[in-house]
């Protein structure tokens, strides 16, 4: 009986008095906001996934757009190359041995295969080596078997990169030639001379470099841009005239 009295006499006063009354739809419309925005932060973090599914794919046709660009403009392709990119988790990671791989899960179910490139949104990772249905196993960088194709970005000096076991955020790439011009912190980019990585992917800045026994060619320290310990998405390239190329002349990245 005292509630039912009092919310009358409450009622009674705001409608009998305009200060009141302003107060009061004040004070309803700030908790009904708060209600609403507590709500809606709520039903934001459940979209997040679906947000970040677009955002993805609106990433790799980006990227996508831009390698179909620079192989078109590139002169080192005589064969128009198309690349389109999938989105794939790491679901495993290693770096501490000499011959380190990765899993991430997409497969043959989703179209990839062998020879496939992998990268992330700072650089290269690695090439895939085998495909189960649902996964795949990438060939990591920090890898001693791992031989990929690069380049000094400054001069288009070009020779092998690959790993020496020792740092897991330094490869070495080699056979570049004495005279070539090099400064500490110049960039290294895929040169484009293999079907698996469109040119100029970045990978790494120069950390050091010398001469090799027989001083006519740079062995190159370089410092990676992706930090191969702590990767979580990354971008499976496929060359869609692959095949095609590889028949004509078949090589391996």
């Amino acid at each position: 009986m005292f509630l039912i009295l009092f919310f009358i006499a409450f009622a009674l006063t705001t409608q009998a008095h305009d200060y009141h009354r302003v107060k009061f739809i004040n004070s309803a419309n700030q908790i009904s906001g708060s209600i609403h925005g507590a709500f809606a932060k709520v039903g934001n973090y459940f979209y997040l996934k679906e947000e970040n599914a677009l955002l993805l794919e609106e990433n790799n046709y980006l990227k996508s757009a831009v390698f179909n660009t620079l192989a078109k403009q590139s002169e080192n392709v005589n064969i128009e190359e198309k690349f389109q990119l999938t989105h794939a988790l790491v679901n495993k990671n290693s770096y501490r041995y000499l011959d380190n791989y990765i899993t991430i899960d997409k497969g043959e179910r989703d179209s990839i295969k062998e020879d496939f490139g992998v990268i992330t949104a700072k650089g290269i990772v690695g090439v895939i080596d085998k495909t189960s249905a649902k996964y795949a196993r990438v060939l990591s960088i920090l890898n001693t078997k791992s031989k990929i194709n690069a380049k000094l970005k400054q001069s288009n000096h070009f020779g092998t990169l690959g790993w020496d076991g020792v740092h897991h955020n330094i490869v070495q790439l080699n056979d570049i030639q004495d005279l070539a011009t090099i400064n500490i912190g110049d960039t290294i980019v895929t040169s484009g001379f293999s079907y698996t990585f469109p040119e100029n992917i970045p990978i790494g800045a120069v950390e050091s470099y010398r001469l090799n026994d027989t001083k006519d060619l740079y062995i190159i320290n370089v410092r990676l841009f992706n930090d191969m310990t702590n990767l979580r998405h990354v971008h499976v390239i496929e060359n869609t005239d692959l095949d095609s190329l590889q028949t004509l002349n078949p090589i391996n990245e």
